[in-house]
């Protein structure tokens, strides 16, 4: 080897870097089917269900009678009364109000109040007490009647099985919470809905049977062969 050539250092081994180990997969990471918050007891979905969410309307209790049996309630008409004060205008409602057990008793009532929910109520609470025993006969009236009251005048007819209720309004109302399926009505006067209905209680206070007019006369009834 010549005396002018020097040594030139050899280039340094490069080492290239291992690739960086990656994590192992914990079990208990958070995956997508676990990362909802909302689910659990507390929360409003998930798997969890409702928990504390908002709470389903239960539907109010249905009117009964004193001895159980089941009412059915029909608004007849509400009316709206505004009052002209200072500050402007007050309005209040008045509702009238049908009520029923469908076997021979109904009920007529009025209320008053400044929404329509309570006025519904009030009227309702009316009609159940003021419940009046009618007199029917097959699912009609035993004979033909006309009642007044005030202004309006009721006709009502017997009908035969399948003719249904013919009439209208008020006149309706009660025919079907008194449980009449089979008549025929027909207002003769005022249109006045509070008239009108009562001139159908009136009417069907009115109804006698056979037996209550051989009663009267002292007369029993003949059995049927």
């Amino acid at each position: 080897m010549s005396e002018n050539q020097t040594d030139t250092p050899a280039p340094a081994a490069t080492e290239t870097p291992a690739p960086a180990q990656t994590p192992a997969k914990d079990a208990a990471a958070p995956t997508p089917e676990n990362t909802d918050n909302r689910g659990g007891r507390g929360g409003r979905g998930g798997q969890g269900g409702r928990g504390r969410g908002r709470p389903q309307r239960q539907a109010p209790p249905k009117p009964m009678t004193d001895d159980g049996k089941e009412l059915h309630e029909k608004v007849v008409f509400i009316n709206r009364c505004a009052k002209v004060v200072k500050g402007g205008r007050r309005f209040s409602f008045s509702a009238l109000m049908v009520s029923g057990d469908k076997e021979g008793r109904v009920g007529v009532g009025f209320g008053k109040a400044q929404e329509v929910a309570e006025c519904i109520r009030k009227g309702s609470g009316d009609a159940k007490a003021r419940l009046q025993r009618m007199k029917i006969v097959n699912g009609t009236i035993p004979h033909e009647v006309q009642a007044e009251f005030g202004g309006g005048v009721v006709l009502l007819k017997p009908a035969v099985p399948g003719t249904g209720i013919i009439a209208g309004g008020g006149v309706r109302a009660v025919c079907e919470a008194v449980g009449i399926t089979d008549v025929l009505g027909k207002s003769l006067g005022s249109n006045n809905h509070a008239n009108v209905v009562k001139a159908t209680m009136k009417a069907l206070s009115q109804l006698r049977t056979r037996e209550d007019i051989l009663a009267s006369r002292g007369k029993q009834v003949k059995e049927k062969m």
